[in-house]
């Protein structure tokens, strides 16, 4: 027997044992799950709640049922997946990947948009650095959507369209990736202090019209996000 679980809230701890067995391949993708009995023998519950821990994966896409088969792990490539993302079992490379794209094409977008800004997009920025300070002091708030429309404005304020869109496109795993990053900081007032100290220093550059130190205060805000999440490649 794998460990013997709580009785209370049995079916949410199966669910989130299940998921981190696939997260870390113990559960493969595009293999069979093992039998109902054979997981309720490993987690030392009854049939019942490895029923309805199953059902809420095949409703969320992270395995499918098959009549009479069982249940075999869906593969999740996150870039195939966009809104729909199951986000607690991406491999963490793949979140990797993506701060790594926004590395690329917001460093330079920062640069740009000290250049090209108006006056109200200035606000713009002031308004959602603002909401995020107001996360700041609440510990339990994660902050993504504020962390979001600030990044939205700098994009916005390059004036390419191409840029604007093709951030757009992958809106909402930006959204699920922030959500996922800053979540590592709840309860960490320090480390909260030090990604909004990163926009206060982003958003200054920005209203000095200085492109050189925005894109320099932009590269050092991504890159320590990618360094907390473990991405090796960022000073390489």
């Amino acid at each position: 027997m794998d460990f013997m679980i709580d009785r209370k809230k049995v079916s949410s701890q199966v669910l989130e044992r299940i998921k981190e067995k696939i997260k870390s391949g113990d559960f493969p993708a595009g293999e069979k799950l093992p039998s109902e009995m054979e997981l309720a023998r490993q987690f030392g519950v009854s049939r019942a709640p490895i029923r309805e821990a199953l059902s809420i994966l095949s409703a969320s896409g992270i395995v499918e049922s098959r009549q009479g088969g069982g249940s075999r792990v869906h593969p999740v490539p996150l870039v195939d997946m966009l809104e729909q993302i199951p986000y607690d079992v991406v491999k963490i490379e793949e979140v990797h990947d993506l701060l790594e794209m926004r590395s690329v094409i917001e460093v330079e977008a920062a640069a740009l948009a000290a250049v090209r800004h108006t006056s109200a997009e200035e606000d713009e920025l002031k308004l959602a650095l603002e909401e995020f300070s107001k996360t700041v002091a609440d510990e339990q708030e994660v902050g993504a959507r504020a962390d979001f429309s600030f990044h939205r404005v700098m994009l916005k304020a390059a004036r390419n369209p191409f840029l604007e869109q093709t951030m757009n496109n992958v809106s909402g795993l930006l959204q699920k990736a922030l959500d996922y990053s800053l979540s590592q900081n709840v309860g960490r007032q320090e480390k909260r202090e030090e990604v909004y100290a990163e926009h206060q220093v982003i958003y200054e550059a920005f209203c000095r019209r200085d492109p050189e130190a925005a894109r320099a205060a932009m590269r050092t805000h991504l890159e320590n996000a990618r360094r907390k999440l473990g991405d090796t490649r960022v000073d390489h």
